[in-house]
C-alpha cells in the first residue's frame, strides 16, 4: 500500500503541466474565395499552431464572408465572432492611421520582403492602435495599379472625372486628390460594379483581378508599382488569454514577422503571375510608365505623406520618426522602392 501511494505521488509530482489542458476550437475568418491563396496559408497557419500546441488547439477555416461582411472582420474578432480574422485596416478610414503608412505610393517594392518589414515595424505601434484585440501579424499583397473599363489611366490627370473604386483609405484619399469619385465596395463586389457602370475601374493586384473575374469587365491596366494594401491577423482577446501557456506560445510562435513573410511571399507569387494572365488574353492592354510619369506620380502623391503624418500626429506618435522607422525596416528586409 505504501508503495502504491509513493508512485501515484512521484507520478503526480512528474505528469506534465499540459496534461489537463483543454482542447480549443478557433474559427479563423477570412472573406476572399476558398481559391485564393490566402486560404492555404490561414490552414498553413491553423495546422503549425496545431502541431506546436501538441494537438490541444483546431482551427477552422471559414472563406468568403460566411462569418460576416468584410468590412466587419476587425470587429468580428474583437467581438468575438471569429476567434482569428483577416483585416484591411483601410476599409475603415481613420481608425488605423499608423498602419497607414504601408498604403504610400512608391514605398514597398515587393510583398515578401514588404511584409516582413511592415510586421516588424508596426510591433512596435499596434498595441496602441490596436490595443482591443490581440496582434498577430501584418502583411501586405504585391505592388499594385490601375485597372480601367474604357479610358487608360497613365498620369494622375488622366483620373479626373472617373468613378474609381479604391483599394483602402490612401488611394480613396488620392483619387479624390486627383478629381475623381470613389466607389465603396467589397473585393467581392468590384466586378458588379464596374459591370454595371457604377465604377469605371478599381486599383487591384493583378491575381486576384483575375480571381474575382474583374479582367472580364475591364481593358487598359497599369503595370506600375504604385501602391500596396496593407493587411493583418487579429485574434480575439478572451480566446487567448484563455489558453494553456503552452497553447499562447503556440499562437505566439506563430505570430511573428517570419510568418508574416511565409504568408505575403505565395500571395505576392500569385499575384505576380496574373500579369502574365491578363496579356495573354484577347483585347487587354498591359502598359508599364516611363520615368517621366513616374515622376508624375510621385510628385502628385507628395500630398497623401503630409496627410498621414496629420492622422499620425493625432495619435501622440512622431510621424517623422515613424516613417523613418518604416524605410529602414523596408530597407532591412530587401522591400524599400527605389
Amino acid at each position: 500500500m505504501r508503495k502504491t501511494w509513493l508512485a501515484l505521488l512521484v507520478a503526480a509530482s512528474i505528469t506534465p503541466a499540459f496534461a489537463a489542458e483543454q482542447t480549443i476550437n478557433l474559427k479563423i475568418s477570412h472573406w476572399v474565395p476558398a481559391s485564393h491563396p490566402l486560404q492555404k496559408a490561414l490552414e498553413g497557419w491553423a495546422a503549425a499552431v496545431e502541431k506546436d500546441s501538441g494537438g490541444t488547439i483546431k482551427s477552422q477555416v471559414f472563406p468568403a464572408q460566411q462569418l460576416g461582411k468584410a468590412f466587419d472582420h476587425y470587429d468580428m474578432a474583437r467581438d468575438g465572432i471569429a476567434d482569428l480574422t483577416y483585416v484591411n485596416p483601410g476599409y475603415q478610414p481613420g481608425r488605423f492611421p499608423i498602419i497607414g503608412a504601408g498604403e504610400l505610393p512608391f514605398l514597398v517594392a515587393n510583398a515578401k520582403g514588404g511584409s516582413e518589414g511592415l510586421d516588424a515595424w508596426y510591433r512596435k505601434y499596434a498595441a496602441k492602435e490596436m490595443s482591443d484585440v490581440k496582434y498577430c501579424l501584418a502583411f501586405v499583397h504585391t505592388p499594385s495599379a490601375f485597372h480601367t473599363r474604357t479610358k487608360k489611366v497613365v498620369v494622375p490627370e488622366d483620373v479626373k472625372g472617373m468613378k474609381i473604386r479604391p483599394a483602402d483609405a490612401t488611394i480613396a484619399n488620392f483619387v479624390t486628390q486627383l478629381g475623381g469619385t470613389n466607389v465603396q465596395s467589397s473585393a467581392p463586389e468590384v466586378r458588379d460594379i464596374i459591370e454595371r457602370g457604377v465604377a469605371d475601374g478599381v486599383t487591384f493586384p493583378a491575381g486576384s483581378l483575375v480571381l474575382f473575374g474583374v479582367d472580364k469587365v475591364t481593358k487598359f491596366h497599369m503595370d506600375a508599382p504604385l501602391y500596396v494594401t496593407t493587411f493583418v491577423l487579429v485574434m480575439n482577446k478572451d480566446k487567448y488569454d484563455g489558453m494553456s501557456d503552452r497553447q499562447k506560445k503556440a499562437i505566439d510562435d506563430n505570430c511573428n514577422t517570419e510568418t508574416a513573410g511565409k504568408v505575403g511571399a505565395p500571395w505576392g507569387e500569385f499575384e505576380d503571375a496574373g500579369v502574365d494572365k491578363i496579356k495573354a488574353e484577347p483585347g487587354q492592354e498591359v502598359y508599364k510608365l516611363n520615368p517621366e510619369q513616374t515622376a508624375e506620380w510621385k510628385k502628385a502623391a507628395d500630398p497623401l505623406f503630409k496627410t498621414w503624418a496629420d492622422g499620425v500626429k493625432k495619435t501622440g506618435v512622431d510621424p517623422d520618426a515613424a516613417m523613418k522607422e518604416l524605410k529602414a525596416s523596408l530597407a532591412k528586409y530587401g522591400a524599400l522602392a527605389q
